[in-house]
């Protein structure tokens, strides 16, 4: 039997990292950050135990990378789904629908994120995985009409996050809809855009495209002047 090709040790190695950073979503999200070992995260992918730290220095980086993944997977369904639009405007509203759902629909996977990211002693972790989501959220502010995208999308970066913290915070969370028109007043964002919450929908959850009929004060077509491109 010739050996593997280059090529296809490398496929491997990458099939093997996407199953971790896959396990550790699922155990993070069903058992909590404490409750999930490094052994079980392996286990779930299948995968020997010494894989995970020939890949990864730790588990909190590990987690923080696996979140990345999530977070870029969804935002990327989002912006390039059907039905497919390059207007700038309904961009936004779908990048800022993506990341407040993901936090509605895994409040704690989102909330061990937060928490991981302020006590790591190495702080963020500029992984692969958080330079895809970066490029996705500096696209997404470029298409908006910034002009000045290095700096308006670590913005943009940091208004989702404290939004996203805003809506895991134990015992006093804000809901959805008020964070969605807050960062739809800030982009001049019709509240038709993106994906509207569903009118009733427990906690404002996202159930599919529909139309509100009565969006907050302040937020729609006469609420903002559009850039000029």
């Amino acid at each position: 039997m010739s050996p593997r090709s280059a090529s296809v040790n490398e496929e491997l190695r990458r099939r093997s990292r996407e199953r971790l950073l896959q396990a550790a979503v699922e155990l993070v999200d069903e058992r909590g950050y404490e409750a999930t070992t490094l052994g079980d995260i392996a286990d779930r992918a299948g995968s020997a135990r010494g894989l995970v730290s020939y890949y990864f220095p730790g588990k909190r980086q590990l987690v923080q990378s696996a979140v990345h993944r999530l977070m870029h997977r969804t935002l990327e369904e989002a912006l390039e789904g059907e039905p497919r639009s390059d207007d700038g405007r309904e961009r936004m509203a779908r990048a800022v629908d993506a990341i407040l759902r993901l936090a509605l629909d895994r409040p704690v996977l989102m909330r061990q994120h937060m928490a991981g990211l302020l006590q790591a002693p190495g702080g963020f972790v500029q992984c692969a995985e958080q330079r895809r989501l970066g490029e996705l959220l500096r696209d997404t502010v470029t298409r908006h009409g910034s002009a000045a995208p290095d700096t308006d999308y670590p913005l943009l970066r940091a208004l989702l996050m404290g939004a996203v913290y805003a809506m895991v915070l134990p015992n006093a969370p804000l809901p959805l809809t008020t964070l969605r028109a807050e960062l739809f007043r800030r982009y001049g964002l019709d509240w038709e855009s993106g994906v509207p919450p569903a009118p009733g929908g427990p906690a404002g959850r996202a159930t599919g495209i529909c139309r509100v009929s009565s969006p907050p004060d302040g937020v729609g077509p006469a609420s903002y002047q559009p850039k000029s491109k």
